[in-house]
């Protein structure tokens, strides 16, 4: 008896976990049925995610939701979470999907699928339209302020020339003002904190000039949820066909997306 309940043991696991696998694959149903989907989106990450003057929530990743929604032809319901949070939402189906500056990496990928990429994560230079930038040799003689320690710190070290200032700030706050009172002509810093300073200094006439490091975004998708992640990938290769992606990281990040990893 009790070798009959061993053996009974894998097969009664296995027909318990048949509803579960029949219920998979439903998301996408889901969201045409109800006429919206729910997706996860960053409100303190500019220029991704974050709320305007009128209270609502703009930005890249915004934007990628509203148009997502819209080749599906439902509702977009924004919901706002953090980078702790984000990924639980998924897994509880709080949210379809997750936009969110979402790097992917093997231990994600454990828990959660993903998308192709939708958008570039970068560091790079930036400096005024009027400043002729377009090879790391140009640096020679020029002011560049960078924060100390980060990524663009150790990544701009090694293709500097040596004739290049580098000034180094304390911190991401201290780096952006330097800039944007002229303390230094050129900036190294991420995407991130180079969108919000553009948004809120557009006087200055900044733009992206040299790339650093690319760590593009990928939207997550619930595990096993296949075709909803290929309806979604299906919408970011015509966007990327069209011009839509180039344009949304042209008018948020001041670059296209160029070539994004699928």
């Amino acid at each position: 008896m009790q070798r009959r309940s061993i053996l009974l043991a894998p097969l009664l696991a296995a027909l318990l976990a048949l509803p579960l696998a029949a219920g998979a694959q439903t998301a996408l149903d889901d969201i045409l049925a109800r006429k919206q989907i729910n997706i996860a989106i960053p409100t303190d990450f500019p220029p991704y995610g974050f709320v305007a003057t009128d209270l609502k929530p703009q930005g890249l990743d915004v934007d990628m939701a509203n148009l997502i929604a819209g080749k599906l032809g439902v509702k977009a319901e924004l919901i706002p979470v953090t980078s702790a949070n984000r990924i639980p939402y998924l897994q509880t189906r709080k949210a379809d999907l997750v936009i969110s500056t979402l790097g992917k990496n093997a231990e994600r990928e454990k828990v959660i699928d993903f998308t192709a990429a939708y958008s570039p994560f970068f560091q790079a230079v930036f400096a005024a339209k009027s400043l002729p930038l377009k090879s790391w040799a140009e640096l020679d003689g020029k002011t560049v302020g960078v924060t100390r320690g980060a990524m663009e710190d150790m990544e701009l070290s090694k293709v500097a020339p040596a004739g290049a200032d580098i000034k180094r700030f304390e911190d991401n706050n201290a780096t952006v003002s330097a800039f944007v009172s002229g303390q230094v002509q050129v900036i190294a810093t991420g995407a991130s904190v180079a969108g919000a300073m553009m948004f809120r200094n557009p006087q200055l006439g900044t733009e992206f000039k040299l790339l650093i490091k690319d760590s593009p975004n990928f939207i997550g998708v619930a595990k096993g949820e296949d075709k909803l992640r290929l309806k979604v990938n299906e919408i970011i290769a015509a966007a990327k066909a069209s011009g839509e992606l180039d344009a949304l990281a042209k008018r948020w990040l001041g670059r296209p997306a160029g070539e994004l990893p699928q």
